[in-house]
């Protein structure tokens, strides 16, 4: 027996198999991608500048994967920044794992690894603030949490459980269990 017919007896076996079995399965429905109407539509490695009503940057987001909600227009955000201008147009910025942004725009939750990091000029301090979640409220200017804060500033760290943070006016509070270590500058 020479290789050429056992090769070709190879191949008739194969190609009976391969008929039998499209002719068992014919009458299954074949998988297919659909949509599942869960989702709007989905964006890849965007920016989004939100305006104001007199047409001013309020917010802008950038991020690799935003998902938007069919159901309640609300929005699924992965590794978000969120640039939030202060009354001088300085960005502060706002890094989380995950975020979700409300069907009007209104609200942003920003959960796992939340840091926060004032703009970075001459005449600002630098200041940093970390925590495991947030909710931002841009068009009020302000952000609240009701978990463990660190925040630190060259020469001071304080830290405390419940943080509020008023941008426009530039003040904050934790609300309990407030400890501060001030170091002073040289």
């Amino acid at each position: 027996m020479n290789w050429r017919t056992v090769l070709g007896g190879l191949l008739l076996m194969a190609a009976i198999l391969s008929g039998w079995s499209l002719l068992r399965h014919r009458d299954k429905p074949v998988a297919q991608l659909t949509d599942d109407g869960s989702k709007d539509y989905v964006l890849h490695d965007f920016q989004i500048i939100a305006l104001d009503e007199q047409g001013k940057e309020s917010t802008t987001l950038r991020a690799p994967l935003l998902e938007r909600s069919r159901n309640d227009a609300t929005m699924n955000v992965t590794t978000p920044l969120f640039l939030l201008p202060d009354q001088d147009g300085n960005h502060w910025e706002l890094r989380s794992d995950k975020g979700w942004v409300s069907a009007k725009g209104d609200q942003l939750k920003l959960t796992g690894n939340v840091s926060g990091d004032s703009p970075k000029l001459p005449s600002v301090p630098p200041t940093t603030f970390r925590t495991d979640h947030l909710d931002v409220f841009p068009k009020e200017n302000r952000a609240k949490t009701d978990a463990l804060v660190t925040m630190t500033r060259p020469g001071m760290t304080q830290s405390g459980v419940g943080f509020e943070l008023d941008s426009k006016n530039k003040t904050y509070h934790f609300l309990s269990q407030s400890k501060g270590r001030y170091t002073p500058q040289r």
